[in-house]
């Protein structure tokens, strides 16, 4: 049964707003939440980028039921690998077991920031996750880790303070190269577009290790808003990012590079993208690709922290049952 997911996006609302928004979502009946973590936003009309870490526990201390996921976190330069595995087991505790520790090998707007070590190509990114989801894993399990890797040097490393429940990882993978390195590393898979044919490559890779085929974790944005209008400028303004693609999307390096990236995108070309508008079939038949392709959770990014209590109350529960009906 196809899951949908709220996304707590925090490069659009403070941590206070988005805790908020976490509980009203909960109440409003969505499956799970996903949290993005990032240094920076997109671009600087978002305005935000609050800790996600401490924004999740604290939506883990102020929900109940739904399940939450990191979407997704770098643990190979903002953050050390053991870092990420201490914070993920102190969520799954926080959260009684319903926290997912969702990865991926990161963007350069938010780590080159941090680190000041230039950004690498995307092979040794990829083995520099690989590597990190070892010691996560590893650490995880309970073990004492020491490590001399190619990247990554550990020594005596221990977390005291383990859930019951382990941390399933998710790790955000965008071609075959990534389910050959990762379907057998990590527990689900994190894809941003609806690929059957990832989906399936997936799937065949896991089970020829023996392994289920786990949750296939998507997410796509809409823009709700009683006007159409108003939500196509806003989306535009806020979001014409998003149309440049991965591989576009993970080298640019600050939001004033995204915005001279996009300056040519027109709101008609973010409004082909992205539904815009009060019309809720229009949001169910975009979500439809993603059941269609085998997706088994998928998050929505209502655009515009502005407009989240608006969309929460109003639209939030006949969407869901459309899209339940759908499925």
């Amino acid at each position: 049964m196809t899951r949908f997911g709220y996304t707590l996006m925090t490069e659009q609302s403070g941590p206070k707003d988005l805790v908020r928004y976490a509980v009203s979502a909960e109440e409003r009946g969505f499956d799970f939440e996903v949290c993005s973590d990032h240094f920076s936003p997109w671009l600087t009309s978002q305005g935000h980028a609050p800790n996600a870490w401490a924004v999740l526990g604290a939506v883990a201390q102020a929900t109940e039921r739904v399940e939450l996921c990191s979407y997704v976190t770098c643990p190979t330069m903002r953050y050390h690998p053991a870092v990420v595995a201490q914070q993920a087991a102190t969520v799954q505790i926080l959260a009684d077991g319903r926290f997912t520790l969702g990865l991926g090998s990161g963007e350069n707007l938010n780590e080159h920031i941090v680190t000041g070590a230039g950004w690498p190509n995307v092979r040794r990114r990829q083995a520099m996750l690989g590597e990190a989801i070892k010691i996560i894993r590893e650490l995880l399990m309970g073990e004492t880790v020491n490590l001399c890797g190619d990247h990554f040097q550990v020594d005596q490393a221990r977390l005291w303070d383990l859930p019951e429940i382990p941390v399933a990882l998710a790790v955000a993978v965008s071609g075959r190269n990534g389910v050959d390195r990762f379907a057998t590393a990590a527990d689900d898979l994190i894809a941003v577009q609806p690929d059957a044919e990832l989906v399936h490559a997936w799937h065949t890779a896991r089970q020829a290790s023996g392994l289920d085929g786990g949750r296939v974790i998507g997410q796509l944005p809409v823009c709700w808003d009683p006007d159409r209008d108003a939500a196509v400028q806003r989306a535009h303004r806020q979001f014409r990012w998003f149309g440049g693609g991965w591989l576009v999307n993970s080298e640019l390096p600050t939001p004033a590079a995204f915005a001279a990236a996009t300056q040519f995108v027109t709101p008609q070309d973010v409004a082909d993208a992205i539904p815009c508008g009060p019309d809720l079939d229009a949001i169910v038949e975009a979500v439809r690709a993603y059941s269609a392709a085998g997706f088994t959770d998928i998050a929505l990014i209502q655009i515009g922290g502005e407009t989240q209590e608006a969309f929460l109350a109003k639209a939030a529960e006949p969407l869901l049952a459309a899209l339940r009906a759908a499925a």
